[in-house]
């Protein structure tokens, strides 16, 4: 990968590497966009096939971030970080995120991580116990805590929202939904889609994972790769990102596309595939956005307040019936549409930025 064509072509402002092998570091920030505020993301800790892999998934993921931030009405930009570590490690795990949000103050506040797959909010307490820069921390100090229950429930609302439309019903009796992923929001949008009365088949690689989902919640388990095969009304990718791809589109069987992955698409040339076949995508930033919209509450001037948050959360349904709406006004797929109405007010917000800048130097 070439480094600086990638950040050009994608428009990151800045890319930050950070070693520190005495306690097993290996980070990369990526800042994407700061037009509307700090930058703000999860750091992703996980292994990788190589380096340019993690560098991909933390430009594609810091990428989006901007987008989801902006689409949700929050007044932040766009970051991510990944740490290529075994998210499963517990000696050294503290040292190495003491280090880690050591780190994250010589970004000057540029950049605010939060959870995201493979850390916790302990990480997020060890964390603050050396910066500011480190958001989703515990309701008792404050903050809003495990941000994965909003995710599940912008994601399970836009469901809602999404089968009204298809099917002309908001009842979820019935309905099929394949799960792909019981991790941290995975298990609660379960949780919901059960109680809703839907029908739940799931995968997942771990193993204690999935027999908790069919123990507590009656859910139907399958392999990872046979969940393509299910068929249902909704498949919901909640784990990695670009399952929907030539090859799985070929296989599955639902009329929504649903999830809290992110970046969900392989990219845009599956787009006529989707439609040829009549399958309703929800643009994964629009859907997922809840997670951050907790997360960024934190930074309010009042704090993180629950009201403000739950208004926010169930504001994300909405949204998705305005670019439903919008994609068959302006004859374009729901995610160009979304991105479209995302990039708008991040070019706006460009432009009072550059127009402050030029009053400020004549002034």
């Amino acid at each position: 990968m070439k480094i600086f064509s990638e950040i050009e072509r994608r428009g990151h402002e800045q890319v930050v590497f950070f070693h520190y092998p005495q306690v097993g570091l290996k980070a990369i920030v990526a800042i994407h966009n700061t037009a509307l505020g700090p930058s703000l993301g999860g750091c992703r800790m996980r292994l990788y096939q190589d380096e340019s892999q993690a560098l991909d998934d933390v430009l594609r993921l810091a990428e989006g971030m901007t987008y989801k931030s902006s689409i949700a009405g929050l007044d932040i930009g766009g970051g991510k970080a990944c740490i290529i570590a075994d998210p499963g490690m517990k000696h050294g795990r503290r040292e190495l995120f003491l280090q880690f949000g050591r780190c994250l103050n010589s970004l000057a506040g540029r950049y605010i991580t939060a959870e995201d797959m493979g850390t916790s909010v302990a990480d997020v307490m060890v964390m603050r116990e050396v910066t500011p820069y480190a958001a989703g921390f515990s309701e008792s100090q404050g903050g809003g805590g495990d941000p994965s229950p909003w995710t599940a429930r912008g994601v399970f609302n836009s469901i809602i929202q999404l089968c009204e439309s298809v099917y002309g019903s908001k009842d979820l009796k019935g309905r099929h939904v394949a799960l792909q992923g019981v991790g941290h929001v995975g298990m609660y949008l379960l949780k919901s889609l059960k109680e809703a009365g839907a029908r739940v088949t799931v995968c997942d690689t771990n193993t204690a994972a999935l027999e908790e989902a069919a123990k507590k919640y009656g859910a139907e388990v399958v392999s990872i790769d046979q969940i393509y095969d299910v068929a249902c009304d909704i498949y919901a990718p909640c784990a990695t990102g670009q399952t929907v791809n030539r090859e799985t589109l070929k296989r599955l069987k639902c009329k929504i596309i649903a999830g809290a992955a992110n970046n969900q698409l392989q990219d845009n040339t599956v787009y006529n595939e989707l439609q040829n076949r009549g399958i309703i995508y929800c643009p994964d930033f629009v859907i997922n956005g809840g997670g951050v919209i907790s997360v960024a509450a934190e930074y309010n001037k009042e704090g993180w307040k629950r009201p403000w948050v739950e208004d926010k959360v169930d504001d994300i349904a909405t949204t998705v019936a305005k670019i439903l709406d919008e994609s068959k006004k302006r004859s374009k797929f729901p995610e160009v549409v979304a991105m479209e109405m995302a990039k708008e007010r991040v070019k706006s917000a460009q432009e009072k930025r550059q127009e402050k800048e030029i009053s400020d130097k004549a002034a």
